[in-house]
């Protein structure tokens, strides 16, 4: 189906009228990050992205592209995971404690995400996995996972960053979506090839009326999407990683980075799929009101790791082992998959211009896959 601008305009007032709170990409901050959006106006039209370890900046195209960037400091989990969110609220009723407010028991927002890639679809699946499999599901994010409804968006280009390819995640879409766009600008606008992955997208996608996209049309589409393939230059080789990750646990490699690494914690926060949480108690001052919170937590933080005696990881080189270690080797043994979908965040996002595919490579003793960036 092609779709022009103003079919989809129409997409978005329908799925706001129908209830879903609509959340895309807007530029805010020097940033474009995910928030509610009301229609095409609060999209990044005309802007895209710059991406280097270390660095990011939005610039102008020479088009008024609508999804013309890569990607963005935020990831869905934002919305999946609050970074805050109040378990429950309990006060005192005489001497027995009455809870007043219960997280699990509050009605979640309906979310409608529009403008996910192929790598944020590969991370959703991977918080799947974490939160929802096993004996033990998350029941907030499982509350505001259940009724999202995804409009992908195909990339049609990629920053040196990059390496979704390497994981098996991107740059095409391949699944986990209701409808998938790809944007074909076109001068001064752009349109749209869709086509429904659900049968709740292609209902949506049928009720907007559109013509059937030419052979042309999609010929063009495709076309656009094989560019972000060619556009991917970083590199992870993958064969016997996670082995070799896990043998080589004294590595000098490990010292080497632990002199350059902040902990800030910048990696965890902005990876899409990195779930760690603590949890918080509050109370008033009168004692009669008390509050239990979760919040987002890194395994960077040296409180993280605490138990009874002092904290299990109190280096800065014990603390990237495990962050690096569990994202790429032993989150197989827990959930079956690797922890990253070589969306490239945690670089561009890293203070000190760390690159995960390079620190991976010299632990494991590969040749380099790319060159490491000046700025490491």
């Amino acid at each position: 189906m092609r779709l022009e601008a103003k079919e989809l305009a129409s997409l978005i007032e329908t799925l706001r009228r129908d209830g879903y709170e609509v959340v895309g990409p807007t530029v805010r901050d020097g940033a474009i990050v995910y928030d509610a959006i009301e229609g095409l106006e609060d999209l990044p039209r005309g802007w895209t992205d710059e991406h280097a370890p270390g660095r990011y900046r939005l610039l102008r195209r020479p088009d008024n592209a609508l999804f013309g960037y890569v990607v963005g400091p935020q990831s869905w989990k934002r919305f999946l995971l609050p970074p805050r969110v109040r378990l429950f609220s309990v006060r005192r009723n005489g001497d027995q404690p009455e809870i007043i407010a219960d997280a699990s028991a509050e009605p979640p927002p309906k979310y409608a995400f529009l403008g996910a890639r192929a790598c944020e679809l590969a991370a959703l699946a991977v918080q799947d996995r974490v939160l929802l499999g096993g004996p033990y599901a998350d029941p907030i994010y499982r509350n505001r996972r259940q009724d999202v409804f995804v409009i992908a968006v195909q990339c049609t280009q990629a920053a040196p960053t990059c390496f979704c390819s390497s994981m098996g995640t991107g740059p095409k879409l391949s699944g986990g979506y209701d409808i998938a766009l790809t944007e074909v600008v076109e001068g001064a606008e752009s349109w749209f090839v869709a086509h429904a992955g659900t049968e709740a997208g292609a209902a949506r996608l049928a009720a907007l009326g559109a013509p059937e996209a030419s052979p042309q049309d999609v010929a063009r589409a495709e076309e656009a999407a094989r560019r972000a393939e060619s556009m991917i230059t970083r590199r992870l080789n993958t064969a016997g990683l996670r082995e070799r990750l896990a043998e080589n646990f004294e590595h000098p490699q490990w010292d080497d980075v632990a002199r350059r690494c902040l902990a800030c914690a910048n990696c965890t926060l902005v990876c899409p799929t990195c779930f760690c949480v603590t949890v918080e108690d509050t109370s008033d001052v009168t004692g009669s009101h008390a509050e239990r919170w979760r919040l987002w937590d890194s395994c960077f933080t040296q409180s993280f790791s605490y138990i009874h005696g002092g904290p299990v990881r109190a280096s800065i080189k014990a603390r990237y082992r495990q962050w690096l270690t569990h994202k790429l080797s032993s989150w197989h043994d827990q959930f079956g998959t690797s922890g990253c979908v070589g969306c490239g965040r945690c670089i561009t996002w890293c203070p000190a211009a760390i690159e995960i595919t390079t620190e991976a490579e010299a632990v494991c003793g590969f040749p380099p896959s790319s060159l490491r960036s000046e700025q490491a």
